[in-house]
């Protein structure tokens, strides 16, 4: 993946967010990206998932401009979990079976995703376990805490075969020990990613 020259302005938006930002990162490698609040991190993740397109610049993937890619190839290659992640009010199964509809009825894929992101511990004392309904949408929902939502968001993540494995801020919600077995689980988990 490679950032030629970026720049990029948000529709309506007078300042650019990225202005002129290269970087490469070559396959099955990891990179973090740190920087104060507003520094345009989540910004690189829109632009690596085609949600928007360069207002300069390229984003590059084998030396192939993205926007000449299909796009739902893009989309489908590429696993996101944002800081601002999404809690569905349904069973805890189907909501790490989204990660990859394909497979939401297989049980075993299901576990193993939790249990790679953090949260098979959690579910498994829930009233039914991964058929409890998560949230408080309905009567017999259970609501979680924010850390342990965001366990299960991080495992919908695990649940998707793509390439590309993407965490803005995955840890944000988790305690100190909690973060360091989740970073830990990903060196290990994403050596082909």
């Amino acid at each position: 993946v490679e950032f030629r020259n970026v720049s990029f302005s948000y529709p309506g938006g007078d300042e650019p967010i990225l202005k002129d930002v290269s970087f490469f990162v070559p396959a099955g490698k990891k990179l973090a990206i740190v920087g104060q609040n507003g520094a345009g991190k989540t910004t690189i993740i829109k632009l690596l998932t085609r949600l928007y397109d360069p207002t300069g610049g390229a984003v590059l993937a084998d030396g192939v401009d993205l926007r000449d890619y299909d796009l739902d190839s893009v989309r489908a290659a590429m696993s996101v979990t944002f800081q601002d992640f999404v809690r569905y009010d349904i069973t805890a199964s189907d909501n790490i079976g989204l990660g990859r509809v394909a497979e939401i009825d297989n049980q075993i894929e299901i576990e193993s995703a939790a249990k790679k992101g953090g949260a098979h511990e959690v579910l498994t004392k829930l009233p039914q376990s991964y058929d409890t309904i998560l949230g408080k949408q309905f009567d017999e929902g259970v609501d979680l805490s924010g850390g342990e939502w965001q366990q299960v968001a991080i495992s919908r993540a695990f649940m998707s075969d793509a390439q590309v494995l993407i965490l803005d801020e995955p840890t944000s919600a988790l305690d100190a020990l909690k973060e360091q077995q989740l970073y830990e689980r990903f060196a290990e988990l994403t050596k082909d990613k």
